[in-house]
Order: C-alpha cells, then sequence, then structure tokens
C-alpha cells in the first residue's frame, strides 16, 4: 500500500503542514540523506520516507547524525515494513540508532497528539517506566518493592531497576504494573528528543573531510579555524557554524555540468529559511536564478584570506 491507501492516512508532508510546521521543500535534486526539514517552535525535524526501513542504509543514518550535530535536531524515519513485514502503527522501531514509525504513527502524534508508548528493540517490545511515577504510587500503597515485584512476577533486583529508570519492561510487565497500581506509569517515546549519538560520528567526519573536490579542500584550508563539516548526502556540501557571531553557514559548490543545479540551489535556500542559516554558493562563473543564495565565483573565494572575509558576505 501507498501512504495515501493506507486506512486513508495522510502523506508526512500533508501531517506536518496540518500540524503547523514550517517545512522545507523536498531535498531529491540528488541522493539526500534526508527528504524534508521541519520546524515549529523549538523542535526541528529532518525526515526521511522510506517505504522499506531496510533500505535506509548505514552511510545514510552516519550522515543524518553528522548534520544534527551541526544543527540541532531530532531525526525520523517514515517506514511501512521491515523484512517484508508491515510494521506496527504506535510502535517506534529503531534503524542504526535513529528512530522510525508509521504514517499512521506520525499522525497520530502530531495531529491527535497520541504518543507510542511501545519501542521495538532486539529481543522483543519494551516500554520505558516513568520511575518516579513507580515509587511515589508504591509508596503511597504502603508496599514495599518486594512485595510489588511479587505482584506482577518479577525480581527485586527488576523493580529496582525499574524505580531508577535503568530498565526497561517487556510490554506484559507494563501492563501488570498498570493494572497493579491503577495508575499509567509508562512513558510516552519522544521523537522530537536530538539526536544523542554525535561522539561515534568522529571517524566518518574526518573520512568526509578528504575529498577529492579540489574547491572544497580549499574551503576546507581557508576555514579550518571554524567548525566545518563536508557532507555527500545532502544537497548541500558543508555547514559551517561560528558560535562567537552566532552564524551558521550552508554551503552548496556549483558544477559545470550539474543539469539539477537550480533545483539544488532552491533545496539549499528552503532548508536554510528552515533553520536559520545563510546559504551560499562557490560557483565557477555560473550563478543560478535564485537571488535569495549569496554567490561567490571560485576565483574571487581565492583572494579570501580570512575567515570573516566569507562571514561579511553572506
Amino acid at each position: 500500500m501507498t501512504y495515501g491507501e493506507k486506512e486513508r492516512t495522510k502523506s508526512p508532508g500533508a501531517v506536518l503542514k496540518e500540524a503547523g510546521f514550517d517545512i522545507s521543500v523536498k531535498c531529491c535534486s540528488r541522493p539526500s540523506c534526508f527528504d524534508y526539514a521541519a520546524k515549529k517552535n523549538d523542535n526541528v525535524l529532518f525526515l526521511k520516507f522510506q517505504l522499506d526501513l531496510d533500505n535506509f542504509s548505514l552511510c545514510e543514518s552516519l550522515e543524518l547524525k553528522i548534520i544534527s550535530e551541526c544543527i540541532p535536531a531530532a531525526l525520523l524515519i517514515i517506514a511501512e515494513k521491515t523484512r517484508e513485514k508491515p510494521l506496527e502503527d504506535d510502535t517506534v522501531y529503531s534503524r542504526y540508532d535513529i528512530l522510525s514509525i508509521t504514517p499512521k504513527t506520525f499522525e497520530n502524534i502530531l495531529i491527535h497528539k497520541s504518543y507510542p508508548l511501545i519501542q521495538a528493540l532486539p529481543g522483543g517490545y519494551y516500554v520505558d517506566i516513568d520511575s518516579e511515577a513507580l515509587r511515589l504510587k508504591r509508596q503511597k500503597l504502603g508496599l514495599s518493592v518486594g512485595e510489588i515485584a511479587d505482584m506482577i512476577g518479577v525480581s527485586r533486583r527488576t523493580l529496582y531497576g525499574y524505580e531508577r529508570g535503568m530498565t526497561r519492561a517487556s510490554v506484559t510487565v507494563a501492563y501488570n504494573l498498570i493494572r497493579t497500581l491503577g495508575v499509567p506509569i509508562a512513558k510516552p517515546v519522544d521523537i522530537f528528543e536530538k539526536s544523542r549519538h554525535q561522539s561515534k560520528c568522529l571517524l566518518v567526519k574526518a573520512k568526509l573531510a578528504i575529498t577529492k573536490n579540489k574547491l572544497l579542500q580549499k574551503i576546507l584550508r581557508k576555514l579550518a579555524r571554524y567548525h566545518m563539516t563536508t557532507v555527500k548526502k545532502a544537497p548541500f556540501d558543508f555547514i559551517i557554524n561560528v558560535p562567537e557571531e552566532n552564524v551558521r553557514i550552508i554551503g552548496g559548490i556549483a558544477n559545470k555540468k550539474e543539469l539539477a543545479l537550480e533545483r539544488r540551489v532552491e533545496e539549499i535556500v528552503s532548508v536554510c529559511r528552515i533553520i536559520k542559516a545563510h546559504p551560499i554558493l562557490v560557483t565557477n562563473g555560473r550563478k543560478p536564478i535564485n537571488k535569495d543564495i549569496s554567490c561567490i565565483d571560485s576565483d574571487e573565494f581565492s583572494k579570501i584570506e580570512v575567515p570573516e572575509d566569507l562571514i561579511s558576505k553572506v
């Protein structure tokens, strides 16, 4: 089934707009690790729509995490199946540590404010326990850890783990806890949680910095003192963060033979609008029609002596 055929589920793009998110154009001018950037209030999302979750590659996940390190954002994959089996609604999956949900679950969260409790993890389905709610209710009932553990069929050590937020519960145990205590103690999964896997991306960042593009090599040397990251699977080619100036630059490098340059520039400008960044295009004499992007000719770029010169141009 397609997004539109499955129980009248709306497309993720339509869901975002209905929920009041500002959304970029679809990033499809070249292979990209994300399809859309979206924002509402302080929630920034980079989303990838993948019919089969298994087709989302490790390379894509690593680049997406690198981007989220430079642009703090939640990462999400919207998918319908994995290993030829349909994904369950109201359940959160994971692919290379990036959360994934079905289109229906996405609609339930954004439109109906119904948040999933169940996570599909290796070994089965689990629930995060609200440790504070569990402890307070147990104490209010005047029951010991051992008594509650016996009532739901787990060890004292396991229940201690629940109360300290160190252990997830199986769906069956979570149900037994709720039934025994009479209060909701399952924590909803926050799909807007920012990525926390930056440290694993250092080696990938180092490999991406080794580029065959001579112009990009020159940019890397010129701007070595700034926080600059290169990417391959995105409409842009590099990200520069200048914390002391509170400036973020998203840059692309034009290729003479590039047929989809105008579309790619539109995507760069659109993403920059969402994340409040300055778009810039390093060209070789070929300037796009779009006037919302700052263009610097490659020869002009060669004259830049200090990074501040580039900042002044954007």
